[in-house]
């Protein structure tokens, strides 16, 4: 077969007419639509409307144009079929063996956070039926969804006329790859701008950003994709330098984030995570005071880690980093200075990650199991201090309040069961993913103790409530003075006892922080 008559309609006109060109010179017909066809008619190609070819215009604003038996036929019917091929002659139809289309771009508005009735106008119809129609009827059909596949198109036109069968299946998976993507784009967005929280059809939809190396392990294949979601994350980030992230930096780089997020922009903070759980956060008067400090609580674990900044790294921040190995560096921005000191170290990561902070939305968390997804909203609650209710006979001092704040804060991004104690703004010992909380708690105290760190006058901060006192004496005799838990476990009674005949403040705050 020869490609002979393409129909042409994109959005995104990236490349559009080189690669219109070039088929015109290899004889093939081009009809197009709207916007695309006086795009083509601009730059002296010859182009058929398609409502030349319905013999009926486009309406209602362009809302239909393309849905109509002359389009669909001409993509639809069967080569070699003698009962396609006579309606096609009744019905004056004529096949259409290429098809380029990209949609309307739904998430694009979506991320800029427009208003209702622009996110209804974006939602594409005759696209995704054109696309399905030719995606099914890839034995004779080719379709483009993405500019990226003009070029070796192209090369397959200019060798054999035609594409090849392997490349048709290839761009038939892609283009119900890119409706089913987009089709969950929109539902999710109905269902969370109609507060649907579990939706009967759940989608979940995303574009390729990156092709890894390998998974968590060299035996694993592994892909990051872009969501729609309105945030800026990882996969948004600019690298100026290093290898290439891997599975498991990008992972570790998401935990350092949505730490990092916590603390806005007034004041310097630095998280630095192993393993996906931060091993050292603090605050400070500038990014350095903050790396030292978040450094501190945990120089064994920092090693290899991920570091994250919410300020500009400059060069004295740089130059107490390079003394670690590290694997990857995230900041806003980063100095003339300060990036040639990191250049030292080449296979350090270095991304700029700018204005992450704002959040219009968030899209739900996704956990596979066998099966089946489990789903959630994100933890996106926070503890003020008017949520804390004293449940001891001592109330916690000004400065206690403000550490119980900052180490509850930090809790919530360690894996379960959490234990954390903090002290002036920074992290001091950090026990994670324990199947006790008394481990996790014994395990902070023994690598404040590894690295030379007093606990003394310390806030503990537990995820979830203690369920006997064992935890809170743990912490109590290591030195904390003040504990914050959510409260309400059955022994609340007993753990109260406890903390009063050790002198200790204990705040409830009311709400659970677990991270599996």
């Amino acid at each position: 077969m020869t490609i002979k008559r393409a129909l042409l309609s994109v959005s995104d006109k990236t490349g559009l007419i080189e690669f219109a060109k070039a088929l015109a010179e290899q004889g093939v017909d081009l009809i197009s639509t709207g916007g695309t066809a006086k795009a083509l008619q601009g730059a002296g190609l010859e182009v058929a409307e398609a409502s030349s070819v319905t013999g009926f215009p486009e309406i209602m604003d362009g809302r239909v144009k393309t849905l109509h038996p002359k389009i669909h036929g001409g993509l639809l019917s069967l080569r070699g079929n003698a009962a396609h091929e006579q309606a096609m002659v009744e019905n004056n139809i004529s096949q259409i063996d290429l098809l380029v289309v990209n949609l309307y771009p739904f998430e694009a508005v979506l991320a800029k956070g427009a208003a209702e009735d622009e996110m209804i106008e974006n939602i594409d119809v005759g696209g995704p039926a054109m696309i399905r129609a030719a995606a099914k009827n890839h034995a004779a059909v080719t379709v483009v969804v993405d500019a990226a596949d003009y070029k070796s198109v192209l090369a397959e036109i200019e060798a054999y006329g035609d594409t090849k069968l392997a490349t048709r299946k290839q761009l038939a998976a892609k283009a119900f790859g890119r409706t089913a993507s987009y089709d969950a784009a929109i539902a999710n967005w109905f269902s969370r701008t109609n507060s649907i929280t579990s939706p009967t059809y759940l989608t979940i939809g995303g574009r390729l950003a990156q092709s890894l190396r390998y998974g968590e392990n060299p035996h694993q294949s592994a892909a990051a994709y872009k969501t729609a979601d309105s945030r800026v994350g990882i996969l948004d980030a600019r690298q100026l330098q290093g290898r290439e992230l891997s599975y498991n930096n990008i992972n570790d780089a998401d935990a350092a984030i949505e730490t990092l997020r916590e603390f806005g922009s007034n004041q310097p903070a630095c998280v630095i995570v192993k393993h996906a759980n931060p091993c050292g956060v603090a605050v400070g008067q500038s990014s350095t005071a903050a790396y030292l400090k978040a450094l501190a609580c945990d120089p064994t674990s920092a090693y290899g880690g991920i570091i994250a900044l919410n300020k500009k790294l400059d060069a004295a921040t740089a130059t107490e980093i390079s003394k670690l190995f590290t694997e990857v560096i995230i900041a806003p921005e980063v100095d003339d200075e300060a990036r040639a000191i990191i250049a030292a170290k080449k296979n350090l990561r270095l991304l700029l990650l700018p204005d992450f902070h704002g959040v219009t939305w968030r899209a739900p968390l996704v956990k596979s199991i066998a099966g089946g997804l489990l789903v959630q909203t994100a933890d996106d609650q926070h503890v003020v201090a008017e949520d804390l209710r004293v449940v001891t006979q001592r109330q916690p001092s000004a400065q206690e309040k403000a550490d119980l704040l900052f180490s509850f804060l930090v809790a919530k991004h360690v894996k379960s069961n959490a234990i954390v104690f903090a002290k002036d703004g920074a992290t001091l010992a950090i026990g994670a993913g324990q199947m006790s909380r008394i481990d996790s708690t014994h395990i902070a105290v023994r690598k404040a103790q590894d690295a030379g760190r007093a606990l003394q006058g310390s806030a503990l901060a537990s995820d979830a409530f203690f369920p006997f006192p064992d935890g809170l004496l743990a912490a109590a005799d290591a030195g904390a003075s003040a504990i914050i838990q959510p409260g309400g476990a059955m022994r609340d009674d007993a753990v109260i006892k406890a903390a009063d005949e050790r002198g200790l403040a204990m705040v409830f705050a009311g709400l659970r922080h677990f991270k599996h």
